[in-house]
């Protein structure tokens, strides 16, 4: 009996000692991850409801970012119908929708746009995946999961709204960036989604970015009018990052199939682009897991322990 129990205690004690070598390692690089700065930031990029001008904000803070120096992804996520391509006049062969069916792998659709920005295109017209099942969304994070190592940013634009694909966007990316604009509408929408997120998704920090507006002051005026209202019914922390001005340049890059940032660098709304990219690279939000499989995060925090069954 002794000798048994003297090898159930050494099996015991080596269970402990891998667990906790194991653990130093997903600690270290937790520390890693958040206290460099370094690693893929995955961000996404949402709102209450269309025409805010989302999907330009997509393509040109990615344009940005890569005029910076970053290495960008864009994933566009409205599977229904996506619209990045057509922004950057790129025309796909292959979008996320031959992904999600097993025709294609992620990096054989990757399209190269204006500075060198990569784009993940979505189907258009097609209903089968506008609310992606659970195969679907391990499919998505098992094909990112190999690209880790060939972007500093990858961003993913929802569709409006807050359905299922939103939802499971937002609380995928470390990182969620509303975009709302002057209409008390856009305010209500976005307000209705921080809501959701927050108290089914448990999700506490969003960034602000107010769109097509005046001047800054506008800007400051509705985010003060969102966080007013989150303060008195939310637990959350809303941070403004920025604005982004009208001028008439927008709206001829969009006919023109560019983004304004390419076609008109120093346009009104450009500069604010530039601008935009540069506080994201020098406020980058702590990574943290959020209790549920993120994006680029699966391989390093969900390992099983190992010897588990000695």
């Amino acid at each position: 009996m002794n000798m048994m129990s003297g090898r159930q205690d050494q099996a015991d004690s080596l269970r402990q000692l891998v667990r906790s070598m194991d653990s130093s390692k997903r600690v270290q690089h937790q520390v890693k991850v958040e206290g460099s700065g370094r690693g893929v930031r995955v961000i996404s990029v949402t709102s209450g409801k269309g025409g805010v001008g989302k999907s330009n904000v997509v393509a040109n803070l990615a344009i940005a970012l890569s005029q910076q120096g970053k290495r960008v992804l864009i994933i566009d996520a409205d599977l229904g119908v996506g619209n990045i391509d057509v922004l950057l006049g790129l025309s796909p062969h292959y979008t996320l929708n031959h992904v999600l069916s097993g025709e294609k792998r992620l990096k054989e659709i990757i399209m190269t746009g204006p500075s060198g920005v990569k784009l993940v295109p979505a189907g258009s017209g097609v209903q089968e995946y506008t609310s992606l099942g659970y195969c679907e969304r391990m499919r998505i994070l098992e094909e990112l999961d190999e690209l880790e190592e060939e972007f500093d940013v990858v961003i993913i634009d929802t569709e409006a709204g807050i359905s299922e694909n939103v939802t499971y966007f937002n609380t995928a990316a470390q990182e969620i960036v509303v975009v709302v604009s002057p209409e008390p509408t856009s305010i209500t929408d976005v307000y209705a989604l921080i809501k959701l997120l927050a108290t089914r998704y448990d999700e506490r920090r969003f960034k602000v970015l107010v769109n097509m507006v005046r001047d800054t002051r506008d800007a400051l005026l509705v985010f003060s009018r969102l966080s007013h209202v989150t303060s008195r019914f939310l637990d959350i922390s809303l941070d403004y990052i920025g604005c982004i001005l009208w001028d008439d340049r927008l709206v001829d890059s969009v006919r023109s199939q560019r983004a304004v940032i390419d076609l008109y660098p120093e346009s009104k709304s450009a500069r604010c682009f530039s601008k935009l990219a540069k506080h994201m690279n020098e406020h980058v939000t702590a990574a943290r897991m959020k209790g549920n499989i993120q994006f680029l995060f699966r391989r390093n925090f969900a390992q099983p322990y190992a010897m588990d069954t000695v």
